[in-house]
């Protein structure tokens, strides 16, 4: 079989690592698609993987308008070189059209929702794959539900490995304790009109965590000169160590928010959008979720005073994953045996449970 996956975003390229990794063992054939928006690049090259990369992304209404034609363009000609047998992506628009153009199955995996994404590939997709609790419905002949969440496809415990040398490369003790504060550039469509943490209260923030933490900003923009000196930049293959062995995590993107609760770190999301996977992580206790600045500083007050507060978030994560399938696993079994795969999970949507 052959597979050709379009990528829309760094975490995309995570999402389908494992997915791929396994699909390339069993003879399957993976090519992947993409813009440059941020590391997509370095992480296909890194992970070995055979891509073709579309240029940059355009970040203004008219750019993105001619993005539109020129990436379904690109993605049409790369699927009649390719000559795949399924497109599979997260939600994306040019692979749903050249897909329906080559009368090629495209399977999506979507989770935000958004709508003038979604309204462009909908129309195009034979099936939208969504978490259980995602509240939005594309009706039973194209949505199929299953028990878990993107971010569990590679940080599932089955595929997650923490590594030490982390530290290392941090330049700091094992001991010493770090905050990771994530913020975001507010320029993709979703963000317009949306808002998180203002640069008053970033500095009201970093003063109160500066009391008994190490403060790292991690940001897609560029910083005010007065916080500076917090920015670092993390091989993006090696975020996730971030996450796991900091104490804290603060963002206002939704992705590494719940990245650091599924790993079982503290973690707080601050942003005016609000998403089902991110309350399904509050509802277990591993995500506080602020729509604003509001009583933010009480929250990190209140965690700074917990002394043992990783090891009952490592409670609270073991209590969520045996909730949860091996996504990887599922979506493996899933592509490799569409489209009866659907057929099963319509009829017999507990098929699920042998993945857990």
């Amino acid at each position: 079989m052959k597979i050709l996956i379009d990528i829309g975003h760094p975490a995309h390229v995570h999402l389908f690592k494992h997915f791929a990794w396994q699909m390339q063992n069993k003879g399957h054939e993976i090519f992947f698609t993409c813009r440059e928006k941020e590391f997509e690049i370095y992480l296909l090259r890194k992970y070995g993987f055979k891509f073709k990369s579309f240029g940059k992304k355009y970040v203004s209404t008219l750019g993105k308008l001619l993005g539109l034609i020129e990436f379904d363009i690109k993605e049409i000609i790369s699927g009649i070189k390719f000559k795949p047998d399924i497109f599979l992506s997260h939600g994306s628009i040019y692979a749903a059209h050249a897909a329906f153009l080559l009368r090629k199955p495209h399977i999506a995996l979507e989770d935000t929702g958004n709508w003038e994404q979604v309204r462009l590939y909908l129309p195009f997709t034979e099936v939208i794959l969504t978490s259980d609790v995602f509240p939005i419905d594309y009706g039973k002949n194209k949505q199929i539900r299953y028990m878990g969440h993107h971010e569990l496809t590679y940080l599932h415990p089955n595929y997650f490995q923490k590594d030490e040398s982390f530290f290392k490369m941090l330049n700091i003790a094992k001991n010493e304790k770090f905050v990771l504060l994530r913020l975001v550039a507010w320029n993709a469509t979703h963000d317009i009109g949306q808002k998180g943490i203002s640069k008053n209260s970033l500095r009201e923030i970093i003063k109160l965590l500066e009391r008994k933490y190490r403060v790292f900003i991690s940001t897609e923009s560029n910083l005010n000169e007065n916080f500076k000196k917090y920015k670092i930049s993390f091989p993006p293959d090696r975020m996730h160590q971030a996450l796991y062995y900091a104490d804290l995590f603060i963002g206002e993107g939704t992705t590494m928010s719940m990245e650091a609760a599924i790993l079982g770190t503290p973690s707080i999301y601050v942003n005016s959008l609000q998403y089902s996977n991110v309350k399904d992580m509050e509802k277990y206790g591993l995500i506080y979720n602020f729509k604003s600045t509001e009583g933010l500083l009480n929250k990190i007050k209140e965690i700074m005073s917990d002394e043992n507060i990783k090891l009952e978030w490592q409670k609270r994560r073991e209590r969520m994953l045996k909730d949860k399938i091996d996504v990887t696993a599922f979506l493996v079994w899933f592509v490799e045996n569409y489209p009866e795969s659907a057929r099963i999970m319509r009829e017999e949507p507990e098929y699920q449970y042998r993945f857990k």
